[in-house]
């Protein structure tokens, strides 16, 4: 008898493309399929503008939520007829869409997550679960992150402490016990690529910083660095979590002032911010991990990854060191939360977001 299929999809920080994966459900999953499809360019530069304060009209709002359903549901379609597979075969579809905004602390804490589950399931015929950071929050906890459960299902070893390091937009770590009676833990360090990111498009229009190379080009500004590393977000302890709406040129441009400071300067002071956050965090709050796994798209930035071999004491090794293709996990984490939804099982980890209780999240739109 064949596993039961789940699908997932996400549009990270980055949002540099949708990722889509499909697995074979159950308490240990397995990738089977994982791709990534790239956004059409007017609907990133929504979302980009969406993510951002300033850029956030409601009109704009509600067309790009129903715009990004659409193109998930679609390219959905087309993801499964890549791997062979019809719609009828898929239990449940777990959507992420495009988080807009996330304020987690506060008196009314909030997080929004677009891209229609209606029109997708309405489109795919598959039943679609979404909506996965919201129960947790009202349940007391930052909604974020939702992947280190995944990630034990994956990665966990027993007898080894492991760290699992995932890059995207924002940088957060899973700290995976060895001991399987140990909870997880696991939060957000700060900026991964998605400083990096913004600041190459601002300054020389290009999406990304292809293995770190332009920033290999300039110098470390130490005065600049030790202001960014000021920020009260990196000392403060977990459950904590952040994203664009944060960390983004705005943030980055206080800090600047009116400094005269060369444009790949700035880039290799923003690379080593994201390294030595990493590096600060895995020492304070995950000093017993063996080995660190990175996946993400960051771990194609070479700079980034062998600077990150040079502060760690840690063997660091990729996703696919492990058998595991690093830009699918995502993806398939809400595919394999979907899984849990439908089978009425807990999808957060209170020791992770902060939240009181386990609970089931998501809501299910039938196909």
């Amino acid at each position: 008898m064949s596993a039961p299929l789940f699908l997932g999809a996400i549009s990270g920080t980055s949002v540099d493309g949708l990722d889509l994966a499909l697995i074979e459900g159950g308490e240990h999953p397995r990738i089977r399929n994982g791709r990534t499809y790239p956004l059409p360019q007017t609907l990133r530069t929504t979302l980009l503008r969406l993510g951002q304060p300033g850029g956030d009209d409601l009109d704009t709002l509600g067309a790009a939520d129903t715009a990004l359903g659409r193109f998930i549901g679609s390219t959905a379609l087309r993801f499964l007829e890549d791997c062979g597979v019809v719609a009828a075969d898929i239990v449940a579809f777990g959507t992420h869409g495009q988080t807009v905004r996330h304020r987690p602390n506060g008196p009314d804490p909030f997080t929004l997550q677009i891209g229609d589950p209606n029109t997708i399931a309405e489109l795919t015929g598959i039943t679609t679960v979404a909506d996965f950071r919201r129960r947790d929050m009202a349940a007391g906890g930052q909604g974020a992150p939702l992947v280190p459960p995944f990630h034990r299902a994956l990665f966990h070893v027993e007898g080894e402490d492991r760290a699992i390091l995932n890059i995207g937009g924002i940088a957060n770590l899973t700290l995976l016990p060895g001991n399987p009676e140990q909870a997880v833990t696991g939060f957000d360090t700060g900026p991964g690529n998605g400083l990096m990111d913004a600041w190459i498009v601002d300054r020389r229009q290009t999406p990304f910083d292809t293995d770190g190379a332009w920033g290999l080009t300039g110098r470390v500004d130490r005065g600049l660095l030790g202001l960014l590393c000021q920020d009260p977000f990196f000392a403060a302890a977990p459950p904590k979590s952040t994203g664009r709406e944060f960390f983004n040129l705005a943030w980055l441009d206080q800090h600047l002032g009116a400094s005269a400071i060369a444009d790949a300067d700035v880039q290799a002071t923003l690379r080593v911010l994201t390294t030595r956050t990493i590096r600060d965090a895995l020492e304070h709050w995950g000093p017993t991990a063996a080995r660190v796994i990175v996946c993400g798209g960051g771990r194609l930035n070479q700079a980034l990854l062998a600077e990150l071999r040079q502060l760690i004491d840690q063997p660091v090794d990729t996703a696919e060191d492990h058998g595991v293709d690093g830009d699918s996990i995502e993806a398939a984490a809400f595919a394999w939360l979907a899984y849990r939804t439908i089978n009425g099982l807990p999808g957060n980890e209170p020791a992770v977001t902060g939240a009181g209780q386990r609970r089931v999240l998501g809501a299910i739109y039938r196909g």
